[in-house]
């Protein structure tokens, strides 16, 4: 008899249990992604580990600063001493300062960046590359980090590479927003305008002048870069097959050709229009023209009404005419303050009138207007195919005189220093780990010896898993989708485990027409009304009767192992013993 409690609890266990299971697997894939995202999320450094600056070497590298070393930086970077150009003469100045500091959000002991100080100020620094990069067959790679401390309102984090003919310390302390530069790289924003910028200055074979090329967007949306605070890494490359490359935190985010996705583009149009090409005075572009041989009709009325009185229209029967539709409020009272002198004289506020709310109106009534039958409007012609049609006119493409096919955009001014020309409204601008190089495997491990080492850190100190399964998410929304659905199978075994249908023995008796063993006790006129009775009894506790009770002083020795439960009584003295009754049938 307790078989059902215990069923019932088993149920609801594996309920419980399978939904664990499904609520664990739906984590553990979050996680696992989030784990994985990013090269720098699965290196592992012990609390141990001290920081050391990253350090590289060899001839494919023409820059690498870590501004660890503050000596070292005083002696090889210049900040300006000249005026920005066209600016009031008190803001001119390049008067922004620049400090070796650590992060407002400490990581590493040992690490330190270059930070901006100021906001609303002109701020440049510069400093020369060990050796020119000259672009020839190797492609370029710039990669830096940015670290927006209090956000980004409005300004500019990017870096200009800057051209030959910035040779020296000199050239350095001149530098200013005109200094040449091949190539300008990095984040700005001012209001909702957020950009990554990628630059570069053309110079025209044919003539010589210079032409800054716009990329295009980037196909991602980067709003986390300028309000997070924590640090991110820009990589440019580009290759000498003239295709580019932008990665954000080792994600591309922009990429193509720079023959095609540019403004405006490299290689001018081989035609334009010719600038001495008139319109002729007698060129007609109208399509079509009012029908000069159409009429007004005589019986064409210009001045009948758009809208006349119904002259069907009845007055409703109970129409209260001498009624007002509002009426002064009986129950107002003049305030006691009330001055007729200096208020006027006071009249009560009006109310609806509440005689017209039994009757169809109130006032005086007027009847409706409708649309004039005869109303046409003012009259005017028809328009007709214009005859004297030329279609629209354009001026004749002539040979463009400035037209020139540059197959090699790559092959840029060579670049000889680089330096940060900016201006901010936000404070606390730090830059850090500056590689310029050739080779992308040694920008891999210049950020693996920094930049990663920084997001593991960050990752392993951050409060909560929830806190970056929920960026994570944010970065990657497919995240949603996975734990969505994941969401609705957790609910559905729920549901299925817990509001299922469950088997119930004494249902299965109840409902079937299998014969089973009569009550020898029941009579033929013995109704089924005593039902709760014999479920009381089948609920308490039966005594067992002895052998000596079965059996009785006459008995026969027991002959078979079947007990009384298992045998159909047959006749009236068939015992006292578990009865069992034969449904009836519906």
């Amino acid at each position: 008899m307790h078989s059902q409690p215990k069923m019932a609890v088993l149920s609801r266990k594996l309920c419980l249990v399978s939904a664990l299971l499904v609520l664990v697997s739906v984590i553990g894939a979050v996680k696992a992604e989030s784990e994985d995202v990013d090269d720098e999320a699965i290196v592992e450094i012990d609390e141990d580990d001290q920081y050391h600056s990253p350090q590289v070497s060899g001839a494919r590298v023409y820059l690498a600063e870590h501004f660890d070393d503050e000596n070292a930086f005083k002696k090889k970077w210049i900040k300006s001493e000249a005026k920005k150009q066209g600016v009031d003469e008190n803001i001119a100045k390049y008067d922004g300062r620049w400090e070796i500091q650590t992060p407002a959000r400490k990581i590493f002991k040992n690490d330190y960046g270059l930070v901006l100080t100021t906001e609303a100020k002109h701020a440049a620094i510069s400093t020369l590359l060990d050796k020119p990069f000259e672009f020839k067959d190797k492609p370029l790679i710039v990669q830096y980090e940015v670290t927006m401390q209090e956000g980004q309102n409005c300004g500019g984090a990017y870096i200009k590479l800057l051209s030959r003919g910035t040779n020296n310390k000199a050239d350095l302390r001149k530098f200013h927003d005109q200094t040449p530069y091949t190539i300008m790289f990095g984040p700005d924003k001012c209001g909702n305008d957020n950009k990554l910028h990628f630059i570069f200055r053309h110079r025209n074979p044919k003539n010589g002048t210079v032409e800054e090329k716009h990329s295009k967007k980037p196909s991602q949306r980067l709003d986390d870069i300028y309000k997070d605070k924590e640090p991110h890494l820009y990589t440019l490359i580009v290759r000498p097959d003239n295709t580019f490359s932008i990665l954000v935190d080792n994600k591309e985010v922009n990429a193509g050709s720079l023959l095609e996705d540019f403004t405006p583009p490299v290689n001018p149009p081989e035609e334009i229009d010719d600038p001495n090409d008139k319109k002729p005075e007698d060129w007609d572009e109208r399509e079509k023209i009012v029908d000069p041989s159409a009429s007004k009709p005589e019986d064409w009325d210009e001045e009948a009404p758009a809208q006349i009185v119904d002259p069907n229209a009845v007055k409703p029967d109970g129409w209260l005419d001498d009624e007002p539709e509002m009426i002064p409020d009986p129950e107002a009272q003049k305030p006691s303050d009330w001055d007729d002198d200096m208020d006027g004289e006071w009249e009560a506020p009006l109310i609806d009138n509440p005689r017209c709310s039994s009757a169809p109106g109130c006032g005086v009534w007027t009847p409706p207007t409708i649309p004039n039958p005869n109303y046409k409007g003012i009259w005017r012609a028809p328009l007709i195919p214009n005859p004297n049609y030329k279609g629209k006119w354009s001026p004749r493409r002539v040979p463009n005189p400035d037209y020139f096919k540059d197959d090699q955009p790559f092959k840029m001014t060579p670049i000889h220093a680089i330096g940060f020309e900016l201006w901010s409204m936000s404070p606390l601008l730090l830059f850090d780990n500056i590689i310029v190089t050739d080779e992308l495997a040694v920008a891999e491990e210049w950020a693996q010896q920094s930049f990663a080492l920084k997001r593991a850190k960050m990752s392993r100190d951050s409060d909560s898993f929830l806190e970056r399964g929920l960026k994570f998410a944010g970065e990657n929304p497919w995240v949603y989708a996975i734990v969505i659905i994941g969401s609705f199978v957790f609910v559905g075994i729920v549901a299925y485990m817990c509001c299922g249908p469950r088997s119930d023995p004494d249902a299965d008796i109840k409902k079937t027409d299998a014969l089973v063993d009569e009550d020898p006790h029941q009579s033929d006129g013995e109704g089924e009304g005593d039902a709760e009775g014999e479920v009381e009894e089948e609920q308490k506790p039966q005594e067992k009767p002895s052998k000596a009770d079965l059996e009785g002083p006459d008995s026969e020795p027991e002959t078979s192992s079947t007990t009384t439960e298992d045998a159909p009584a047959e006749g009236a003295g068939a015992g006292d013993g578990p009865r069992k009754r034969k449904p009836r049938k519906e």
